[in-house]
């Protein structure tokens, strides 16, 4: 910086300067006490110059000598009485200008009493001459020092030019803060305030924002800190957005209240509790005594790292079931749901068996259930995201079509009790892949039923399948999606105005699963109550005002958070269903109803799995889509007029789909 130069011209004076930077403690404490006694030594000779009465006597006189050594003393004992050396420099200003004050004080009676005592030597104003003298000397020392010292940091060190965006109470008590800095300096503010702009804030020009990139040129400014607490998180965000795509490295500072824990630094939107969305009542939490059907039985959960398949987990231990087998294929999945478990099965005496693997490897899946002798398998294992399985349509079908293929029939092929097939409502009348390949898996779960009761086996295995709609909260789904975006400061993003899904807790679909499987007979197709279809816009708007915040459109300009309209994604439809025929039928459960819609013979589902195989195998997605989709369309074919356009449990819809 300012004295590399010098100090390359001056190696010796260069170390010497470095020494003094990084001397001792104690050591720099003699050094402030020996300034504070030089300074009484240059203000008495100061004042041998303009005191009247001292400047008489240019010949050192016993008074003198004898006033000056008083001084020295007093100095001495009062500065280190006063802690006046312990001071750092960096906080002179705010602690150690009053002791020096006190300590001239000391000195001008000391002057007047040594007067009093040795003779006449001061003038009447001598003493207060010598006071004012020596806090100006020791205020003047003491900072020429620290500008010292910050410069000897300041060599072969990289400082960074920063701006502070916000000028008010916060902002200047940062710049303050940050003058101690010893790679930081501040060169301005940034402030959205007119009235400001223009103006100096502790010393610093306040530019408008629109300026930035001249000064942050003119400075070489590459952060900037962004102090403005009580404004709301999504315009820091989208200013810090704005600042971060300009290139710059954007830096928040949180209020004093977060700071001394008043407020959270983290989670200010608050958490939307899921069931505040519905469009009716929650459950009831009880299973109504379904708990029998698994209570000491070995069950098997495929998925179990999921979102659906970790709340089965954890509603099955209420059940108390001899062993639990954990099926998953993330290893980070599986490691948190089995450590939760072995936690919450303390008390219990239910065994919890971590497999890592895929529903698609048969011998890993052979020896699950046989070595655990697993009697019930809940299968929620699915890539379940639209997107995702449109873009990855071979592992979509590996996954979904021939992993439940593979587990149903090894279930059947070692007389499992139970096999429970977890479905949503977009294999109706799917317009995408993933639909489709639910869809298949429902088709192939139906198929392994008529097998099993064919067989006319006194305890056949019992496979039925249970479709609902989105879950609230679950990985992916819209709620936590748009939590992420209203933190950020949005825009929250919709791929349609209309679109509408049907929606259920995480608790109400897991409980009703258990109750469905439980009360199944074989070949079951049960479609879940989930009310009225919920419209995403209304989901966001309600979002947004549940953290506080308002929207930002036309009426309202100022708003927080704005809602951004994109299109609808490969394979995403306008409504979805929960019901592909008519005359669905009541069960034992208000919330529960069954279906008949097996519209795919044996000679079918057995020709279409063969046919993905081969397509799957040849690495061929465009045929393995166009096979996928042929055997959709020849199940909707097959049901023929019973296919009508439903609208979850009742009433028509608009939506049309193409199963192409």
């Amino acid at each position: 910086m300012f004295f590399e130069p010098f100090f390359a011209k001056n190696e010796r004076l260069f170390r010497l300067a470095v020494a003094l930077r990084d001397m001792r403690r104690d050591y720099k404490q003699i050094l402030l006490l020996l300034i504070d006694v030089t300074v009484v030594l240059i203000a008495f000779g100061v004042l041998l110059v303009l005191d009247p009465s001292m400047s008489a006597l240019w010949v050192a006189s016993f008074e003198q000598v004898g006033t000056l050594v008083i001084l020295l003393c007093t100095a001495t004992v009062g500065s280190g009485l006063l802690g006046l050396p312990k001071v750092q420099l960096k906080s002179y200003e705010a602690r150690g200008m009053g002791r020096s004050a006190i300590l001239g004080a000391i000195l001008g009676v000391a002057a007047f009493l040594t007067d009093l005592a040795l003779g006449p030597l001061f003038s009447s104003s001598g003493p207060v001459l010598l006071a004012c003298l020596f806090v100006i000397g020791s205020v003047l020392a003491r900072f020429l020092m620290l500008q010292l010292v910050r410069r000897l940091y300041q060599v072969n060190a990289q400082v960074t030019n920063v701006l502070i965006y916000g000028a008010g109470t916060t902002g200047m008590q940062l710049a303050l803060a940050l003058r101690a800095s010893e790679n930081m300096r501040v060169v301005g503010f940034l402030d959205d305030n007119s009235v400001l702009q223009g103006i100096s804030v502790a010393g610093l020009p306040v530019h408008p924002p629109s300026k930035v990139s001249d000064v942050a040129a003119r400075n070489g400014v590459s952060r900037v800190l962004l102090a403005m607490p009580s404004i709301s998180r999504p315009k820091v965000a989208r200013i810090a957005r704005r600042l971060t795509d300009m290139g710059f490295d954007v830096q928040s500072l949180p209020s004093f209240s977060q700071l001394v824990g008043e407020e959270r630094l983290v989670d200010a939107l608050k958490q939307a509790l899921p069931d505040r969305f519905l469009s009716r009542s929650a459950l009831d939490k009880t299973m109504d005594g379904a708990c029998g059907v698994y209570a000491g039985k070995s069950v098997l959960v495929s998925g179990a790292g999921g979102s659906i398949g970790s709340e089965l987990c954890r509603q099955l231990l209420l059940c108390k079931p001899r062993r639990l087998v954990l099926l998953e294929s993330s290893e980070h999945a599986l490691y948190q749901i089995n450590d939760e478990l072995n936690e919450l099965s303390r008390t219990s005496d239910c065994e919890i068996i971590p497999i890592l693997g895929t529903v698609t490897e048969r011998r890993l899946v052979h020896a699950a259930l046989s070595t655990h002798e697993v009697q019930i398998v809940l299968h929620a294992a699915a890539y379940k995201h639209v997107p995702m399985v449109e873009a990855n349509v071979l592992s979509g079908i590996a996954n979904n079509v021939l992993g439940t293929a593979t587990l149903a029939r090894v279930s059947a092929e070692l007389g499992v009790e139970r096999f429970v097939l977890i479905s949503t409502d977009k294999a109706v009348r799917p317009k995408g892949v993933m639909g489709a390949t639910k869809r298949m898996a429902e088709l192939i779960v139906a198929d392994c039923a008529r097998k099993q009761r064919a067989k006319g086996r006194n305890e056949p295995t019992v496979f039925c399948m249970v479709r609902f709609g989105n879950v609230l909260g679950s990985s992916g789904s819209v709620i936590p999606r748009f939590q992420e975006q209203i933190a950020s400061g949005g825009p929250i993003t919709l791929t349609h105005p209309d679109i509408e899904r049907f929606f259920m807790t995480i608790q109400e679909a897991t409980q009703l699963v258990l109750r469905a499987g439980a009360m199944a007979t074989g070949g079951d197709a049960f479609v879940l109550d989930m009310g009225k279809p919920v419209r995403i816009a209304d989901l966001a708007r309600k979002m947004v005002e549940s953290a506080g915040l308002t929207v930002r459109d036309e009426q309202n300009p100022e708003g927080d958070i704005e809602i951004v309209i994109t299109s609808l994604r490969p394979g995403e439809k306008l409504y979805e269903e929960l019901s592909i025929t008519d005359g669905q039928m009541s069960t034992e459960h208000p919330k529960i109803f069954a279906a008949r819609e097996a519209g795919l013979s044996d000679f079918q589902i057995t020709r279409a799995i063969s046919g993905l195989r081969r397509a799957v195998a040849g690495g061929d997605s465009a045929k393995a889509r166009k096979e996928l989709m042929h055997w959709v369309r020849q199940d909707l074919d097959a049901l023929g007029g019973q296919a009508t356009q439903r609208y979850g449990t009742g009433g028509a819809t608009p939506n049309s789909v193409d199963a192409e």
